[in-house]
């Protein structure tokens, strides 16, 4: 999925830069918690919540690693190439991208609300911000699903909207997901190496 500066005819796509689509992806992924210095308690509740963590977060990295690769496969489209490619590369990404998030959703509602003040909250949050991100990305699959491919000038012009709906995406999961970095629950969930190091494999390596 590559942005383009000008629909005229017979003019191909330009891509879009690969540190920007790589900030806008990662900056998207719930488990980029930033670490934070501050720990639980460490009374009967601090126990419990750190448990409730590690439940999430062993089964997290798996699902945070496929929206990692498919946001690498995305900027790996050539968007100079057939539109029939790169419309089946961006769809099966973000098809991808769909799912797991979908599946991350699945991980909080079975983990049950998190211990402590706020726990309930907070997990409806997660699952909420979740679930609107899968729906989110399951709409620009069919976005670009829908471009005309038989016409070079369309499909850049229609790629250029599926682009922008990329850019909010990016920008509604981050602000979204601004809340499950913070109270104790946020800090438990940063605590746990499944969380943390699904955090690092979602960092952006841009070039």
């Amino acid at each position: 999925m590559k942005a383009t500066e000008k629909a005229t005819e017979g003019t191909p796509p330009v891509k879009l830069n690969p540190r920007r689509r790589a900030a806008l992806s990662g900056a998207a992924v719930l488990l980029a918690l930033a670490p934070l210095s501050s720990a639980c308690s460490s009374d009967d509740t601090g126990k419990k919540l750190d448990t409730w963590a590690k439940g999430v977060c062993d089964q997290t990295a798996t699902q945070v690693t496929k929206i990692n690769d498919a946001n690498v496969a995305l900027t790996k489209v050539d968007s100079g190439g057939k539109p029939q490619d790169v419309q089946a590369a961006d769809s099966a990404a973000f098809q991808q991208i769909s799912d797991a998030y979908k599946a991350l959703a699945g991980i909080f509602t079975a983990a049950g609300p998190a211990p402590g003040s706020d726990g309930e909250q907070f997990q409806q949050q997660a699952v909420t911000s979740f679930t609107g991100l899968s729906t989110q990305y399951a709409g620009l699959k069919k976005q670009v699903d829908g471009l005309d491919t038989t016409d070079q000038s369309k499909f850049a012009a229609g790629l250029q909207g599926v682009s922008d709906s990329f850019t909010k995406a990016g920008t509604d999961g981050e602000q979204a997901l601004q809340a499950l970095r913070k109270g104790d629950q946020g800090k438990a969930l940063a605590k746990q190496p499944g969380c943390t190091s699904a955090a690092q494999s979602a960092a952006p390596t841009a070039s």
